[in-house]
């Protein structure tokens, strides 16, 4: 059982009041708390990795003692490197035992830095430019993937990396794959000049004692990068208490070492990293991660019961998009040892919520964190406590939020009352006051009254103190200077039986600036047509100006790594399908023929002649919108 009770705001108070986070006297470095897990559970299983989805393939396991002289390893190599405590190691990694490794032994010998494989190579490369990687762990060549071939790339573009550590998955395939995929590897051949290694023949070459003294101090040890998969993403800095922090809530209020949790979420994210992993760390459970894509793998999703039931699973980490892919499929197998699933990311629609616990018989908890805070913020009850669907539940013990209303630079206008809604604001020992982001230009204006960390996030908090997410600041619908909450009609479409996942977002319009328009995924085989839900969306939106004026269907939203709705991929449809019905309509010889982002501008336009054309009557055409538009080259 957890040591803590968390049911009730009455209980984080009560743990507040037993010590000050500070007289808890936690570890003070992720050496410090690995060794500590080591002494007390070292034969334990820790950690197991299998590179295929099914319930009977192949799976290594390593005991804490093992991923403790592996991660030891690890950060020797990367000193003897020439990786001092202010220095970065990136990996470029799916899923995968050396992916911990990497990220253990980074952040002993120096700062880790986890980078999405998914990026392109120029914006992998700006990761590696803006953090000064000196080191890049990542894979060999491999069937069916490139990110051995973008890395490499991106190497090329930051003549800073000056070491490149190779892992090859071939070793965890069997017989008789693991003889076909040295014949169909892809050749990767390196274009910069940083010198490339094995990085299993590295690490045998390390002494599985620490051959350095660890400070022993706080200091900053990850870099995690937000966003990124449009424009250059920006770069948070984690201090161990943060991370420690973490850990702590984790191994204290939510699970135990005798705990399994399955996390099928990309290591190059904090939900991955700091919320479950730092949290099985501290506890020393043990956690498995299926595939090197988790939920994106090859049957992941058919044989997910199955492999809850192989590992005897009593955690589930999961994100909404993942139970939605979950409620298309039957519940096959025995899954009895499930307690609760853990879902975040993103806000989960009611209806998902009453399918999965219908299906199941288990508990799903919504909570809350972002990179920026180094992860967790708050969660709803697990055991006997009142869970609000939709809600994000109650902040943890030591976290503190704030509904505030703020002006640019971060002066405090207001404090919103009870069910008001504002900015959500935090505190607490994971936010880096003053220093968030390591581009300092992105801190103005960051921190409401110098201490709390302003999220973007748009949110309420009830009578009872459970904080609800309402939307994004940057998400709005401005509608003729009226403001409209996407998620009034995301909750509302969420709710028809044959709808799957909804994006909200506001299209150009002439006359009002933007008006709602929404894109859904449907369930597997559903039918419902754009007029269904667009009748649908009439009955259950109350508020006649968000009724949105266009739906689609899509076969699959576009989503973020870790599920969430990437809404500039349906801003760039919206504003591309518009401005092609608009040019169309008034008979010119002109189409979108892509939209790109411009870090003055946002979104832009770019057109291509199909014809003859007349550019006044573009400019009167497309002039009446806000959004901006230019030519193709």
């Amino acid at each position: 059982m957890p040591r803590y009770k968390y049911d009730t705001p009455a209980d984080r108070d009560l743990v507040e009041n037993e010590k000050t986070w500070e007289a808890r006297a936690n570890p003070v470095t992720i050496y410090e708390l690995l060794k500590k897990t080591v002494g007390e559970h070292g034969p334990q299983p820790a950690v197991s990795f299998q590179i295929l989805s099914g319930p009977k393939d192949k799976a290594e396991t390593l005991t804490w003692r093992e991923l403790f002289e592996k991660s030891v390893q690890a950060a020797n190599l990367f000193r003897s490197l020439g990786v001092g405590e202010g220095d970065v190691v990136a990996y470029i990694l799916p899923n995968a035992n050396e992916t911990l490794f990497a990220l253990l032994g980074g952040s002993i010998a120096g700062i880790v830095s986890p980078i999405n494989p998914l990026l392109e190579a120029d914006q992998i490369g700006a990761i590696l430019r803006e953090t000064g990687a000196k080191v890049v762990v990542t894979l060999k060549g491999f069937p069916k993937t490139d990110v051995a071939e973008k890395a490499h790339e991106a190497v090329a573009l930051a003549p800073n990396v000056k070491h490149v550590l190779e892992v090859d998955l071939n070793r965890y395939l069997t017989f008789p794959k693991n003889l076909i995929v040295p014949l169909i590897r892809p050749k990767v051949k390196p274009t910069h000049g940083a010198e490339v290694q094995d990085f299993h023949a590295a690490l045998a070459r390390q002494k599985t004692e620490l051959e350095f003294a660890d400070s022993g101090e706080d200091r900053v040890a990850a870099y995690f990068h937000t966003g990124g998969t449009t424009g250059m993403p920006k770069v948070a800095q984690h201090k161990y208490s943060g991370i420690v922090y973490n850990g702590w809530l984790g191994a204290n209020l939510l699970f135990d070492s005798d705990d399994t949790i399955i996390c099928p979420l990309p290591l190059f994210h904090v939900f991955a990293v700091h919320v479950v992993f730092m949290a099985v760390l501290t506890a020393g459970a043990h956690v498995v991660f299926p595939t090197p894509a988790g939920y994106r793998g090859e049957g992941v999703f058919d044989n997910f019961w199955k492999l809850v039931e192989r590992w005897n699973v009593s955690f589930v980490i999961t994100v909404p998009t993942a139970i939605a892919a979950m409620m298309q499929r039957p519940v096959d197998a025995d899954v009895s040892s499930l307690k609760v699933a853990f879902s975040g990311s993103a806000p989960l629609p009611v209806e998902l919520f009453n399918r999965f616990e219908a299906a199941t018989g288990v508990t799903l908890v919504e909570g809350y964190g972002l990179t920026e805070s180094t992860c967790l913020v708050s969660c709803n009850p697990l055991g006997e406590g009142q869970k609000k669907i939709g809600s994000v539940g109650v902040p943890f013990p030591y976290s503190r939020v704030k509904i505030l209303q703020c002006d640019a630079d971060g002066t405090v206008l207001k404090e919103c009352g009870v069910d008001e809604v504002g900015e959500i604001c935090v505190s607490n020992p994971g936010v880096f006051v003053g220093n968030t982001y390591t581009d300092d230009s992105k801190n103005k204006g960051l921190y409401a009254a110098g201490e709390f960390l302003r999220t973007g996030d748009l949110g309420r908090i009830d009578e009872d103190g459970y904080v609800w997410i309402t939307g994004r600041a940057k998400d709005l619908i401005l509608r003729g200077g009226h403001n409209i909450d996407p998620a009034e009609i995301e909750e509302a479409l969420a709710g028809h039986p044959d709808v799957a996942f909804v994006g909200a977002i506001g299209q150009p319009d002439a006359y009002a600036g933007e008006i709602p328009c929404a894109y859904v995924e449907l369930v597997a085989g559903a039918t419902a047509t754009p007029e269904d839900l667009m009748e649908f969306a009439k009955t259950k939106i109350h508020e006649r100006a968000a009724i949105p004026k266009f739906i689609g269907i899509l076969d699959e939203l576009p989503k973020t790594a870790v599920g969430k709705v990437f809404k500039p991929d349906l801003r760039r449809d919206a504003i591309a399908r518009v401005y092609n019905d608009a040019l169309e309509k008034a008979g010119v010889n002109a189409v979108v023929a892509e939209v790109v982002e411009s870090k003055k501008l946002g979104l832009v336009a770019r057109l291509e002649a199909t014809g003859e054309v007349d550019y006044e009557q573009v400019k009167h055409v497309l002039g009446e919108f806000t959004r901006p538009f230019e030519w193709m080259d």
